[in-house]
């Protein structure tokens, strides 16, 4: 079985995530989408409602599941079985920050990294630009996904 964790903050989930999760479904039996906690940033969202609204948004896909977890991500990789970390690429200043992440997941635990890149058109937005929008009550609904009812 292909498994993979999808990492990250998600504070909010755009819909820069959405595309990289939904082509990456393809690639992997399981995709485990886990939100972490970051404390070098400061929430818009408690992590139990980031976890919420990602139930709503896979509620109906199988392949998808939703948690939580702290420490190493190739640590919480080992833990789930997962053999792969999918990571979403917009820019060269992405990749220069994560490549060495992905060399020392492999090195020290044999985890491979699946580098996606984003859509062009979904490029400029970041969680954290996401975040300074809704703190400055600026409206996102154009940069996160509709949550279905």
């Amino acid at each position: 079985m292909k498994r993979a964790i999808f990492p990250g903050s998600f504070d909010p989930f755009t819909r820069g995530h959405l595309s990289i999760l939904m082509r990456a479904l393809p690639l992997f039996d399981q995709i485990v989408v886990a939100v972490g906690h970051n404390t070098d940033k400061t929430p818009l969202n408690p992590i139990g409602k980031r976890l919420e609204i990602l139930e709503q948004l896979f509620k109906n896909e199988s392949k998808i599941s939703i948690t939580q977890y702290s420490g190493l991500t190739m640590a919480f990789c080992k833990e789930q079985q997962a053999q792969f970390i999918i990571r979403g690429l917009r820019n060269a200043q992405d990749f220069n920050y994560e490549q060495p992440i992905a060399q020392t997941n492999l090195e020290l635990g044999g985890i491979e990294t699946i580098f996606i890149a984003s859509e062009p058109h979904l490029s400029h937005m970041s969680s954290t630009i996401a975040r300074d929008i809704a703190k400055h009550g600026g409206d996102l609904r154009a940069f996160i996904p509709e949550i279905p009812q």
